[in-house]
């Protein structure tokens, strides 16, 4: 890594006490942030081009979403090897400039003839791959930028980043569809991955390591399959995790099957039009954002435990708005529904990742994270495909309705927990 030799004396640095004065954070804060930007307008760009240009069928364009995660169930493991031994911040920008290869290769396509269903399978399954890499590698990276007692306030603030990028991504994707065109809109995508790029480039956060200690590491390594087993291990070995693994995992599958329907549901049910579509995120966002701003203090007053159990449980009967929405200005009601949701996700996130990041020991830290996403992040695939699949059987509406009370059933696994009795999470 860059500055070896001098990381140990810039390591011991004070940190500054707010993270708004800590620029490493605030680089990796800005490169998130239009990453996730980037993202947000392929989940409304991507089923609208296979909707309204390639007319294919909800369950083309749910396998589509299924192939966009995919590589969170055969790729998370091995890298999060990766993000434990290479330089996490180029993984990063390496993952950015790749993705904007391939989105900025659309309108290439697109212009030398008609865009075939197949292509778009290979780029969003080559991008999930890369955001898998980039996923592991900046939750490693949180604990290297900002110290334990901030992750908290760290982790809120990606989270708000987050629904930022959720009320101004599909907002922005179906503007960018209805004036430009559906295949042009990638070029958006592209321009948000570049930016996040350039401004990773500009971290430069000191390592922690000794370059000795870290050569002396490199050279007693165990091999790749023990080292993904002692990651397990760790989850295995708390209560709390487990129980806050099953509760994702099963939220995840039921989550990516409301995504994959959601909108071909607006489209095709509620007669929506792309700025629809884009609004009715953006109307769950906006909620989001106002969650994230002030889910550090909520937290901490309600109690970090207590916290993870409320967020789950309590949204869960707004979430039928979106099955119950009617034609026409249903798309409000759908929006509400996904609010409801944001208010769940945001401060779920932040008390649960946070908890994690602050008891993994750091060499154990990308292993750990990785584990995580291969398995709630490696339903996501199956989720997508069970919507589509229930919708092909039992049409769009009565498929919607049976994923989102599943949504909800996931808050089961944290109530009827270890949890149930605790106010906050364990300090190790």
């Amino acid at each position: 890594m860059e500055g070896q030799a001098s990381a140990p004396a810039e390591a011991e640095v004070r940190e500054p006490r707010s993270l708004l004065r800590n620029r490493h954070f605030l680089l990796l804060w800005a490169g998130q942030t239009v990453g996730e930007l980037g993202a947000r307008i392929t989940t409304v760009v991507v089923p609208l081009v296979a909707a309204t240009t390639l007319h294919a069928s909800a369950f083309q364009i749910a396998l589509l979403t299924s192939f966009a995660w995919l590589p969170f169930l055969f790729f998370s493991l091995p890298a999060g090897i990766l993000a434990d031994r290479l330089d996490q911040r180029k993984l990063m920008v390496g993952c950015d400039l790749g993705r904007v290869a391939l989105m900025t290769s659309v309108p290439v396509v697109a212009g030398l003839g008609e865009l075939p269903l197949w292509y778009l399978y290979v780029v969003v399954s080559a991008s999930g791959m890369l955001s898998v890499l980039f996923s592991v590698a900046y939750r490693a990276r949180m604990p290297v930028v900002v110290k334990a007692h901030h992750l908290a306030d760290g982790t809120a603030k990606l989270e708000t980043s987050r629904e930022f990028a959720e009320f101004t991504g599909p907002a922005l994707g179906g503007l960018l569809v209805d004036l430009f065109g559906a295949t042009r809109a990638f070029l958006g995508n592209g321009l948000a991955y570049l930016v996040s790029a350039v401004t990773l480039w500009f971290d430069r956060t000191p390592a922690a390591e000794d370059p000795a200690e870290e050569t002396e590491a490199a050279e007693e390594r165990e091999p790749l399959r023990k080292e993904v087993a002692e990651g397990l291990a760790f989850i295995r070995g708390r209560s709390e995790l487990l129980a806050i693994l099953a509760c994702s995992t099963t939220s995840n599958f039921f989550v990516m099957a409301v995504s994959s329907l959601g909108v071909t549901f607006m489209v095709r049910e509620l007669d929506a039009h792309s700025w629809m579509v884009g609004l009715a995120s953006s109307i769950s966002a906006v909620v989001g954002i106002a969650v994230g701003l002030v889910a550090n203090r909520a937290i901490q007053r309600i109690g970090t435990a207590r916290a993870i159990r409320l967020a789950m449980a309590v949204p869960g009967p707004l979430y039928l708005l979106m099955p119950l929405a009617p034609a026409g200005w249903g798309f409000v009601l759908y929006g509400c529904g996904l609010a409801a949701f944001s208010v769940n996700a945001v401060l779920y996130n932040v008390a649960a990742t946070s908890y994690r990041q602050r008891i993994t020991p750091s060499h154990l830290l990308g292993r750990v994270n990785a584990s995580f996403l291969w398995i709630c992040y490696g339903v996501i695939p199956l989720g997508a495909l069970f919507g589509g699949a229930m919708a092909a059987w039992f049409g769009l509406r009565t498929a919607l309705l049976v994923s989102v009370l599943g949504m909800w059933s996931a808050a089961l696994f944290v109530v009827f927990s270890p949890l149930r009795r605790m106010r906050d999470l364990p300090e190790e």
